[in-house]
């Protein structure tokens, strides 16, 4: 599997989630009323990151979850269980920041989306992802953006976080050199 390029190393990574972190602030004045909700798999450790830092910045404690959002998605047919999911707060009449790592058709965010109306209604639903490489199949746009990488349909952007993958770092990636 031949890299094509590093996009962010560590430094930049994390350069990213801090200027999430500080925009989610100044947008939402402050973090009353705030919920952080980190998409499983890669999503999650970094909406954890967001909430310490978060946490950090207010001397708030902010609330996190994770979110499986498989059975959500319009590209399964069967009913799966959401066993995954870990949101231990309401939602209702929150200001909930998604988290993922990248968006790329939209049919995640979407999917998210429904997962969380679902346990209630919330005030605000916003989206906060590390890379955001264009390609839109439905009309989402994220709110907070770590990188935006325009990429061509062949490419691969592949996010790697320490809690997974023992080191911080997007890269690029030509689908060709996966298969």
């Amino acid at each position: 599997m031949e890299e094509k390029r590093i996009i962010m190393d560590e430094k930049a990574v994390g350069r990213a989630i801090a200027r999430i972190s500080y925009e989610i602030i100044e947008h939402n004045k402050g973090t009353d009323d705030l919920c952080i909700i980190g998409i499983i798999s890669r999503g999650a450790p970094i909406g954890k990151r967001i909430a310490s830092k978060l946490n950090e910045l207010e001397n708030a404690d902010i609330p996190f979850g994770t979110l499986d959002i498989t059975p959500y998605r319009d590209d399964k047919t069967a009913d799966i269980p959401d066993e995954s999911t870990e949101i231990p707060f309401s939602v209702a009449d929150k200001n909930v920041v998604i988290v993922d790592d990248v968006l790329f058709t939209g049919r995640s965010a979407r999917a998210a989306i429904d997962a969380i109306i679902k346990r209630g209604r919330p005030r605000s639903i916003q989206l906060a992802v590390l890379v955001d490489r264009g390609h839109r199949e439905l009309p989402i746009r994220p709110d907070y953006v770590g990188k935006n990488l325009p990429t061509s349909h062949n490419e691969v952007v592949k996010v790697s976080v320490t809690e997974t993958d023992g080191i911080d770092c997007v890269a690029l990636f030509d689908s060709d050199a996966l298969k």
